[in-house]
């Protein structure tokens, strides 16, 4: 299994390069630069001049994606234009509040998935698969920024039961102080993150129990008189579970990528807030950056995945 696994993060290096080209290459496609911003009528065309010379945005495209991918590769992205600080400096502080966003939104989504999959699969056709069907449909077609809207004008101003932005209050103080302050405030996001982006989980756990009922392992073990529950909860539902697991490594990773619509909306500052104001800023260090991270995390999502597969169901290997 190790030797697989080796294997498999072997064959990611040539994918991350070929990403990182891809990335590098789409940024410079993009129209204006860093500078851009700063141009006003009073602006010295040759002081905007001299600072994209000195930040080698003047220099072939070729020799400007060696030498990030050459700093990249010792941890070093560059400044940020914008805030003027190490990009792997912002990162870091914006992913400690990402990580504490997704960690609850984890929990929460499979929480409410788990038991709503299981009652529509094992109810099927009466009025709770109905019900939990309808609610399915709801959350997958109703834009999340619309609830996300609409949840902080009635639980953030309307009845102040959640702060509507940031991450820490100001008045906290402690270790568990300001621990209680970063839970208080993804409560409210991670609740509405959970609800809106459970419905695959649940649709693919009740069309697992719908599937596994059919089959001859568990009409055999009715035969032979196992009790309802046992067959239920050993064959049924075990099996049942295997393509749940299989989606759980892209889960957390999707969630670390930063929940993008959710930290806007509600000015949390994490990830996917930072990635939306690179790209409004044209901060290119900080946007790469990003956006490779976001690409490394799906492809260790994609690993980790296989890697549960193969533990919860020792059947299966990795390919």
């Amino acid at each position: 299994m190790w030797k697989t696994i080796l294997r498999r993060v072997i064959l990611m290096i040539p994918q991350i390069i070929i990403l990182s080209l891809f990335i590098f290459l789409l940024a410079k496609m993009m129209p204006g630069d860093p500078f851009t911003g700063l141009i006003t009528p009073n602006t010295s065309p040759s002081q905007i001049a001299k600072l994209r010379q000195e930040a080698g945005l003047n220099n072939p495209w070729y020799v400007q994606y060696v030498s990030w991918v050459g700093r990249a590769f010792h941890g070093d992205f560059g400044m940020s234009y914008a805030m003027q600080r190490p990009v792997t400096e912002i990162i870091g502080e914006r992913a400690v509040n990402t990580l504490y966003l997704a960690i609850l939104s984890v929990i929460i989504t499979y929480v409410i998935a788990i038991p709503f999959g299981v009652w529509a699969g094992r109810y099927e056709g009466t009025w709770i698969d109905t019900s939990i069907q309808f609610y399915n449909f709801i959350s997958m077609s109703t834009p999340s920024f619309v609830v996300y809207l609409l949840a902080i004008a009635a639980f953030g101003f309307g009845l102040k039961w959640f702060p509507t932005s940031g991450s820490v209050s100001v008045s906290a103080s402690g270790f568990f102080g300001i621990i209680a302050s970063r839970i208080y405030h993804i409560i409210l996001p991670s609740i509405l993150i959970g609800i809106l982006t459970n419905a695959s989980t649940v649709q693919y756990l009740r069309s697992g129990i719908v599937d596994n009922k059919l089959e001859d392992y568990v009409k055999t073990a009715r035969s032979k008189g196992v009790p309802e529950r046992v067959v239920f909860n050993r064959h049924i539902l075990r099996n049942s579970l295997l393509p749940i697991a299989a989606f759980f490594g892209n889960v957390i990773t999707g969630l670390l990528g930063g929940a993008i619509f959710a930290e806007t909306i509600f000015s949390y500052p994490g990830m996917g807030k930072l990635f939306i104001d690179s790209v409004n800023g044209r901060d290119y260090s900080v946007m790469t950056a990003l956006v490779l991270l976001y690409g490394i995390l799906t492809l260790l999502g994609n690993l980790l995945s296989d890697i549960i597969m193969s533990i919860v169901d020792p059947r299966i290997r990795i390919d």
